[in-house]
């Protein structure tokens, strides 16, 4: 997606602690132009994402961003963060709250663990996607085999 400041890439096991930050990943505003074009891609087009008035009616303000959307954000982040898809051996998200037309989704997380396990170097994170106002819109967690600097 054009526009973001994308995260460090490729990263060593020797070079992550428990409690060592992600570096965050900021995606622009979501716009109704955005929307229109998840909906195309993902073929979720239901109103509620796309149609202002209908976001309106049931007292959103607006559209609201396909929840897959912020996860697709979050899946970013950590294809980002990790350099390559392979080490990526297990992602899973919750959908939190909902995020509208023009909030700024910045994605975060922090490793909660590392191990070694049949020869492999493991790390577990947490991420979160949270708007401009620090309201989490996504929460979840990967598991990622990192390679070694040997």
């Amino acid at each position: 997606m054009a526009g973001h400041k994308t995260a460090a890439a490729r990263v060593f096991f020797e070079d992550v602690s428990e409690g060592t930050p992600l570096p965050a990943l900021v995606n622009p505003p979501v716009t109704h132009t955005m929307l229109v074009k998840y909906a195309g891609a993902s073929g979720d087009f239901n109103p509620l994402h796309t149609d202002p008035a209908v976001g309106q009616k049931f007292g959103l303000g607006g559209p609201i961003a396909h929840g897959m959307l912020i996860m697709g954000f979050l899946g970013h982040f950590v294809s980002d963060y990790l350099g390559v898809p392979g080490p990526l051996k297990r992602f899973g998200v919750r959908f939190k709250s909902m995020t509208h037309h023009e909030d700024i989704i910045t994605c975060s997380g922090v490793i909660t663990q590392k191990y070694e396990e049949d020869s492999q170097h493991f790390i577990k994170a947490n991420v979160f996607a949270k708007d401009q106002t620090g309201e989490v819109k996504a929460s979840g967690s990967f598991t990622a085999v990192l390679p070694t600097r040997e």
